[in-house]
């Protein structure tokens, strides 16, 4: 696995305290971050603005993707397939536990193709499954 200063410098970025930080949380930890779990994790050392605008650079980058809930809100997770400046490859099932609320990346599961109607061009797809994870369950 790479490490965040790889990521960093494979996606043309600069190396900064705030994005190294940010990163390291993301490759430390297998479920997915919302803002706030990265204002809190990150030691009250960047403010709210700078938390948001490393996430959309992230996103912008590649280097994460987005991941919708039943509440409307949005977590980050790490990008595994290597994705590019707009162009993301992470079409995978995204599974958000009942229990303990962890949303995790199914990697190996593909989202199913969806035949839309004829006009309709697919931008986006996500698909969400929700049950017991394997922590929860024991």
């Amino acid at each position: 696995m790479e490490t965040g200063l790889e990521i960093l410098k494979r996606s043309g970025l600069s190396v900064t305290d705030g994005r190294k930080r940010i990163l390291k949380l993301f490759l430390g930890r297998e479920a997915a971050l919302s803002h706030a779990d990265i204002e809190r994790n990150t030691e009250a050392a960047f403010d709210r603005v700078t938390v948001y605008r490393t996430l959309q650079t992230f996103l912008d980058k590649g280097i994460i993707h987005q991941i919708p809930t039943t509440d409307n809100s949005i977590l980050y997770a790490l990008c595994k397939h290597k994705c590019e400046e707009g162009k993301h490859h992470d079409n995978h099932v995204h599974f958000i536990c009942d229990s303990c609320d962890k949303t995790t990346c199914l990697d190996d599961v593909i989202v199913p193709a969806v035949k839309l109607p004829k006009g309709f061009m697919p931008i986006n797809s996500a698909m969400i499954v929700s049950g017991i994870c394997t922590d929860c369950k024991k």
